[in-house]
């Protein structure tokens, strides 16, 4: 039966890199017309990167953009090329001034409309746009504050005699919309191109609506993601074929860049090319586990931002406990044991063990690690402070002292040596502000800011598990977490166990449900009333703290904004 084959480029752009994008597409254009590649698709603004956020206000960045495709497209060859970019509408076009209107910027009022489009080219031309349609404004997107939605015709091409339809990401998760319009006009094969962030349990969901769509349009769908991490945000790749019956035909690994290429039959395709070569289809990828899909978008994340921001090496904090030992371990797989430096900064409180465990973990992943004792300066800086201290109680501000010399030791370190400070916070932390401003929370970012403390140390297993050896010591899964602030200090004597704290907090945080409902679920109602107190009133601390990568339906930052003053309690 005749098959057009179709090239999945799974690329990881860097966002703002215009040149950098042009050109790693035009590789990927020459590998996928070597491979006798029929059609070939790229994710959605695959051009600027996703999301490109307020640099689309500029006027300048988007003349650039067009210009980065334009070398793009007249590098082209016979292969028919889809790809996601930015589109200003045709002068004189303007977009509602309503978002932008301003006396300190009138030019906002009178920007360009700017379309999130597809181009579709060959042989040098252009051949279609495509204009996407659903927009979506919700959770991490925000496209309706820069695009206006499609409203034009489908876009339908033919190649090698299959008719084959256009569409964007968010286009997809529409029942009854553009997918089942181009099934009207009669279409084998929809292509839809994507930058559809990563979460946990998301390729499920995409596969289930996608199939939905495949089936209501009776066409085969190929689904087109990127990889990589921007800021907050990872992206999984995860692209796949999908079948008119929703059956997955072929599907990329996650997490892993490439050009996949699949031979995908039709009744109607005309006979492949002469001497076309013959390729080893991906097959599909196996689905992985929560916690090993979890760790590589970790990973991922914590890659992209390290070197997308021209960093090599990074610094880490090590306590001897369970959070910075994860974060850590990430770190190695991230960047190599020889690109991360881990520090023991011991105090008048720290244990034994505590230094021995750090020790431990260091030697077991391989990484240079050194001691700086924090005592002299904690001395010295109480004998400052104390005369203003006098009279009062102060064992919170002594324990925060302690954390903010640390802090200072490690920013120390980073600006000699050029190192990223990799910030060990986790989010049940994070969550009921269990932190220091300006100690525990700095950093540059923040591995584990979407992690929950139990995930914490599943993950910890799970890194022991596939390393076939003790990676995290035993001793530091075991032991009860603890700041090692002041004399026997435990996490469970300022909060509640963590196997009570997390459920809440993801009811809270991640569901949205108010105390009562959570209460209603069967939950303490004092100990509800006191976590959801404390999340509500840590707001202030996490708006600076850094950055970190999401891994759950909804991580704090661009997912979840909520008023720092806010006196809304329910």
């Amino acid at each position: 039966m005749p098959a057009l084959r179709v090239g999945l480029a799974q690329i990881n752009p860097v966002v703002g890199d215009l040149p950098g994008n042009a050109a790693r597409m035009r590789a990927v254009m020459l590998e996928a017309e070597a491979l006798g590649c029929d059609l070939l698709a790229f994710p959605e603004l695959a051009i600027t990167g996703y999301p490109p956020e307020d640099l689309l206000l500029r006027p300048s960045f988007v003349e650039d953009a067009r210009e980065a495709l334009e070398s793009v497209i007249a590098a082209s060859g016979r292969c028919l090329t889809v790809a996601g970019f930015v589109e200003q509408g045709p002068a004189g076009q303007l977009a509602d001034s309503a978002h932008y209107e301003s006396e300190q910027h009138p030019k906002r009022a009178n920007r360009s409309v700017l379309y999130n489009s597809a181009a579709v080219f060959a042989g040098g031309e252009s051949v279609a746009v495509y204009r996407k349609r659903k927009l979506p404004n919700y959770s991490v997107f925000d496209e309706q504050r820069y695009f206006t939605a499609g409203s034009g015709p489908l876009v339908v091409v033919e190649v090698s005699g299959v008719k084959v339809g256009i569409s964007i990401c968010e286009d997809a998760w529409a029942a009854d919309g553009p997918i089942a319009a181009l099934g009207a006009e009669g279409v084998s094969l929809v292509v839809n191109i994507n930058a559809s962030p990563y979460n946990s349990g998301k390729s499920l969901a995409r596969s289930a609506v996608i199939a939905e769509r495949a089936r209501e349009a009776n066409a085969t769908v190929v689904y087109v993601n990127q990889v990589g991490g921007q800021d907050e945000l990872v992206f999984d790749g995860d692209s796949f074929v999908m079948s008119a019956d929703g059956t997955v035909t072929a599907r990329a690994p996650q997490f892993v860049e490439g050009l996949f290429v699949v031979d995908v039959e039709f009744d109607d395709a005309v006979a492949a090319p002469a001497g076309r070569p013959v390729i080893v289809a991906p097959g599909v990828a196996p689905t992985l586990g929560e916690e090993e899909e979890i760790w590589n978008a970790l990973v991922l994340g914590t890659r992209d931002f390290v070197r997308k921001n021209g960093f090599t090496d990074v610094v880490i904090g090590l306590s001897g406990g369970i959070d910075s030992a994860l974060v850590a371990a990430i770190a190695v797989d991230a960047l190599g044991a020889e690109h991360v430096h881990g520090v023991l900064m011991p105090s008048r409180y720290s244990s034994g063990h505590s230094i021995s465990d750090a020790v431990a973990l260091a030697e077991n992943l391989g990484i240079d690690h050194r001691t700086i004792a924090i005592e002299p300066a904690h001395a010295s800086l109480m004998g400052m402070l104390e005369p203003s201290y006098e009279g009062h109680e102060i064992g919170l501000a002594e324990e925060n002292l302690q954390s903010r010399i640390r802090a200072v030791v490690l920013m120390g370190l980073s600006n000699a040596f050029g190192w990223m400070l990799l910030n060990t916070g986790n989010k049940s932390e994070s969550s009921v502000g269990y932190s220091t401003l300006y100690g525990d929370t700095a950093g540059g970012y923040a591995v584990i800011k979407d992690v929950s403390k139990l995930l914490v140390y599943r993950l910890c297993r799970h890194r022991n598990v596939s390393a076939g050896r003790e990676i995290i010591p035993e001793s530091v899964l075991s032991k009860p977490p603890s700041a090692e602030l002041r004399p026997d200090q435990r996490d469970d004597q300022s909060l509640p166990p963590y196997e009570i704290l997390d459920p809440i907090l993801a009811l809270y945080v991640e569901g949205d449900l108010s105390a009562a409902e959570i209460v209603a679920l069967g939950h303490d109602a004092a100990i509800v009333d006191r976590i959801v107190g404390l999340v509500d009133l840590a707001e202030y601390k996490r708006r600076q703290s850094p950055p970190g990568p999401r891994v759950t339906s909804k991580g704090f930052g661009k997912d979840r904004r909520l008023p720092i003053v806010n006196r809304y309690r329910r």
